[in-house]
């Protein structure tokens, strides 16, 4: 399987720059643009690996999460917190509006 390495010139790396709102000297450009070019390497390189026939996996390692029981651990404090809450209505909690 051959793979196209994508890589970025000084001006893709200017544009990206100044659509992130990114103010960047001449040398922080040339930074990015090895540090991306870089990342598309590896990219390449991991899609020209033959994955045939490897079942995906959610970790590298065959780990199983632990479970707790699924149980009230806490009592019901509503009545309490609402009882200090500054406003409340038909059981919720009013705030200012915040968004016009």
């Amino acid at each position: 399987m051959h793979s196209t390495i994508m890589s970025l010139n000084q001006t893709d790396v200017e544009k990206v720059a100044r659509l992130a709102r990114l103010a960047m000297t001449d040398t922080e450009i040339q930074t990015a643009q090895n540090q991306l070019n870089g990342i598309f390497g590896l990219i390449a390189d991991m899609q020209a690996v033959n994955t045939d026939g490897v079942e995906p996996m959610s970790h590298s390692q065959d780990l199983a999460q632990r479970l707790r029981e699924d149980k009230v651990t806490e009592s019901n404090q509503r009545e309490a917190f609402q009882a200090i809450a500054p406003q409340v209505e038909a059981g919720l909690y009013l705030v200012p509006k915040v968004i016009e």
